[in-house]
């Protein structure tokens, strides 16, 4: 698994779980579209792992981005760490001071 999801109040977050190469862009790409096809979410949130990016990565947003336009829905992209992602059920993370 490439790719982590979550959707709250109609917008799925979705985190690339390590910085793509040749050979994960494609499988990456693929788990992309089969989620936002499964949740037809109004928007779509795509974090980042890292703060520079690999092409792969901006290669797989770019077919991410196509797909989610042909569908009429708002993506957006964001670096690491802005979108806190928790296992559906679960309790959030404590914060401390």
């Amino acid at each position: 698994m490439l790719v982590s999801h979550a959707l709250k109040d109609g917008v799925l977050h979705l985190r690339l779980l390590r910085e793509l190469d040749v050979t994960s862009r494609a499988a990456a790409a693929l788990e992309i579209e089969a989620i936002v096809s499964a949740y037809r979410p109004g928007r779509v949130l795509l974090e980042f792992p890292t703060p520079c990016p690999s092409p792969a990565s901006f290669s797989a947003l770019a077919r991410a981005r196509r797909m989610c336009a042909s569908l009429g829905i708002t993506l957006t992209a964001s670096g690491p760490g802005s979108v806190p992602l928790q296992a559906p059920g679960s309790a959030p993370p404590a914060r401390t001071a």
